[in-house]
């Protein structure tokens, strides 16, 4: 699908060498404590080990990229085997490993959150009043309403020490009280040599429109009349409408999009540095160790120093063990569809009284005559039917709807049958229930159920002259069953760390209207180029913004929440049941009930967030203890993470179960049972003293023991522990050889005389 060129843009292979024989880009991590006296400065340290490492090999001059002092101390730099090898020998190094290559994981929505100007998080948090959004994406379109500053009255906060940067059409004037940050990272990309592409800029600026998408769905002002094409009319606006937006810019187009380990890394230590309070990434590098992974060293600085990372989860569903960004300190966010659809509307016949009218799906842009036209089926003849390439004549179908009945050999490939032949547009019954981009739609098409496709088939067998009349352009609301798992979304257990649940949460991320570029064209339509300055998008892209724009309104709201806090205070209020009272979210492309592989938690819901009751907090010796006794990381790779030598654990000391997360995970290690027990610390963070009472589901296969089962707080900021033993019994992979999931229930503490209720998922899954 057309949609995939922008969701999964395909990585370039980490071995792909750089100019010079066998050299190539470097992400070197050093011991800041080692800095031998003489030194002045990390940097010229760095750039001495460099000169010494080159004098060694007798080799090309190392070429110094970035030096990095927030995200992790250390530097990048292009080298070859030689080199590498004598830094590794050398004093202060910690570990060193190559350059990858990133993909991009490519309104309604705030309304679908059960955001409201009355009531909620929105008015608590002053709509995120002051909070700082880093977005490291492609750039941004600073001149789109979305980050016009004429609602912001507050000056920028005297804390921020960001900055806008000059550059190919980007003047540091361009930023405002809404835009307060603007940088682009591309060294790393060109000592590839590789050009920035001429329709990109080497600056701030967007060009793929993928940034502007991202940063707008997060913090952007609200902006009435917003539509594509007058699809999803209405006032779009940011999750936290009066946050600040930082722009980091580190995907580029060469060729293809590009983004670069060392540039993602360099984007990170910046946002570090400026002071943000959220980090959003909507990108992932293939899965690697986390010590080698640039977004999870990354992520650890920063959540050390109290900002909230969110990453995208992938978008390789809907297969188990695909999802991408699963450090147990980064909130990974999975895709979920809204409660509306674009549609059009087919009316058999001349119209008027007694017609009958079918509503399809359609996100087709361009405009079409109006009026009744002739419909064409092939009926009698199945490739004619099914209008299978080459199978219609021109004669036959020139200036007509053409109706194609099933799915046969794909859609836009009838599509491209129905234009080639001269059709007015097509329309086509199928049970289809993937996602149609929009610029899949080169002709007027319209998707109609098979059961609505049987209503055309037999209007145009017993007509002897069929006609239709199409209206485009429509949106319907309250779609059901909404919200459901999409189908692109990546699924758990994380291949990394399978005894942490993920993705933690799912938020919106089919079809979201939010702001692009408005000089790059959209799509072509015979002679007609289309541009537009809103887009509707999808992908797990779009769902990480959407929880970087709840956690700003928790921030705001709850300033001194840790990002463990928030994090715990969206999944445990995350929701599970639809619209359509199914029980659990179902799961997209098949619509069967979905499980916490699939959703995590559940679906986030602010509101509820801004007030959980109790959370479970997690301190950064809480993840080093983790990596320790879950992963058995060695000392040296511990340090790579976290810029710090102090050793494991004693033997023993840590259990992968320990870890103090909203959520219980058993992975069956080639067996169909096993027994686990999680300690767990709940904090109140309500404003009284309060009583809890556990109340478990558990299916059948599966028995949950909790001691104590009342916890009793004093008041706000006390802790109470508490043991669960899970024993699993003779579990059957279900549904089909690629879904591992085992079986799973839920443990809730219940606040006694109170609202409140904090949930959690039990889930067994196999290992993989």
């Amino acid at each position: 699908m057309a949609w995939r060129s922008l969701l999964l843009v395909a990585c370039m292979a980490a071995a792909a060498a750089g100019v010079g024989g066998d050299r190539r880009p470097y992400v070197v991590r050093m011991d800041v404590s080692a800095m031998p006296a003489p030194f002045a400065t990390h940097d010229g340290w760095y750039r001495s080990v460099l000169a010494t490492a080159t004098a060694a090999a007798r080799d090309a001059a190392a070429e110094h990229l970035y030096t990095y002092s927030h995200a992790m101390h250390g530097f990048s730099a292009v080298l070859t085997a030689r080199q590498v090898e004598e830094i590794r020998g050398m004093d202060g190094h910690v570990a060193v490993f190559p350059e990858t290559y990133a993909r991009l994981h490519t309104t309604r929505t705030p309304g679908f959150l059960g955001l409201s100007a009355g009531a909620g998080v929105w008015p608590a948090s002053k709509y995120g009043d002051d909070v700082i959004v880093g977005i490291v994406d492609t750039g941004v379109w600073p001149e789109s309403a979305s980050f016009s500053d004429a609602g912001v009255t507050t000056p920028v906060p005297a804390r921020w020490k960001g900055a806008c940067e000059a550059g190919a059409s980007f003047k540091p004037s361009m930023c405002n009280r809404k835009l307060v940050g603007a940088r682009s990272f591309s060294k790393g990309l060109k000592q590839r040599g590789l050009n920035i592409s001429d329709d990109d800029y080497d600056s701030p600026r967007d060009y793929y429109g993928h940034g502007s998408h991202t940063s707008s769905t997060a913090a952007g002002a609200a902006v009435a009349g917003a539509s594509y094409f007058g699809y999803a009319n209405g006032t779009a606006t940011g999750v936290a409408p009066m946050a600040r937006v930082a722009m980091y810019k580190a995907v580029f187009s060469a060729d293809t999009l590009e983004s670069a380990s060392t540039d993602v890394l360099a984007a990170m230590d910046q946002a570090i540095a400026d002071g943000v309070d959220v980090m959003s990434l909507s990108l992932g590098f293939p899965e690697t160790s986390y010590d080698t992974n640039v977004i999870a060293i990354g992520a650890f600085a920063a959540m050390r120093r109290g900002i909230f990372v969110t990453c995208s989860a992938g978008n390789d569903g809907s297969d188990s063990y695909t999802v991408l960004n699963g450090a147990p300190w980064i909130t990974t966010v999975g895709a979920s569809t809204i409660d509306r659809e674009f549609t059009a509307t087919v009316t058999l016949g001349a119209g008027g009284a007694g017609a009958r009218s079918i509503i399809g799906k359609s996100l087709y842009p361009g405009s079409v005559p109006a009026g009744v036209a002739a419909l064409y089926y092939g009926r009698g003849n199945r490739t004619k039917e099914r209008c299978e390439y080459g199978s219609l004549s021109r004669k036959d179908v020139r200036g007509k709807y053409v109706f194609c009945n099933g799915a046969g050999e794909g859609i836009h490939q009838q599509m491209d049958e129905v234009q080639s032949k001269g059709g007015r547009g097509v329309i086509v019954a199928s049970n289809m229930k993937e996602i149609m981009d929009p610029s899949d739609y080169v002709t007027p098409a319209v998707l109609v159920t098979l059961s609505d496709g049987a209503a055309i088939q037999r209007y145009a067998t017993a007509t002897a002259a069929p006609r239709v009349s199409i209206r485009f352009a429509g949106t319907e609301l309250g779609v059901k069953p909404a919200p459901a798992v999409a189908y692109f979304s990546s699924r758990g257990p994380s291949p990394m760390s399978p005894a942490i649940l993920k993705p933690d949460v799912v938020a919106p991320g089919v079809n979201i209207l939010a702001a692009w570029v408005p000089n790059k064209e959209v799509m072509e339509l015979g002679r007609e180029r289309l541009f537009a300055s809103y887009m509707l998008v999808s992908g797990t892209s779009m769902a990480s913004p959407h929880v970087a724009g709840v956690v700003a309104l928790l921030r705001s709201a709850h300033p001194d929440w840790s990002p463990a806090a928030v994090r715990s205070a969206m999944m445990t209020t995350a929701y599970v049941k639809d619209n359509a009272n199914n029980v659990d979210l179902v799961s997209m492309p098949g619509g069967s009930p979905g499980t916490p592989l699939d959703f995590g938690s559940g679906h986030v819901s602010p509101n509820q967030a801004t007030d959980p009751g109790l959370v479970y907090d997690i301190t950064a010796d809480d993840y080093v203890a983790f990596l320790c006794g879950e992963l058995h990381y060695t000392s040296r790779q511990v340090a790579a993470i976290t810029g710090r030598r102090a050793g494991c654990p004693a033997a023993g000391a840590a259990n992968h179960h320990d870890l103090n997360y909203p959520s219980f995970m058993v992975i069956l290690n080639n067996t169909n049972s096993a027994t686990r027990t999680f300690t767990r610390t709940l904090t109140n963070v309500a404003g009284s003293p309060a009583k809890y009472a556990v109340s478990v589901t558990a299916p059948a296969g599966m028995t949950v023991t909790v001691t104590p089962a009342t916890l009793s707080f004093t008041g706000k900021g006390s802790k109470q522990g508490f043991n669960v033993t899970v024993q699993v019994s003779q579990v059957k992979r279900s549904r089909d050889g690629d879904n591992y999931i085992g079986n799973y229930g839920f443990l809730s503490w219940n606040e006694v005389g109170g609202q409140h209720v904090v949930r959690s998922p039990i889930v067994s899954a196999f290992a993989q």
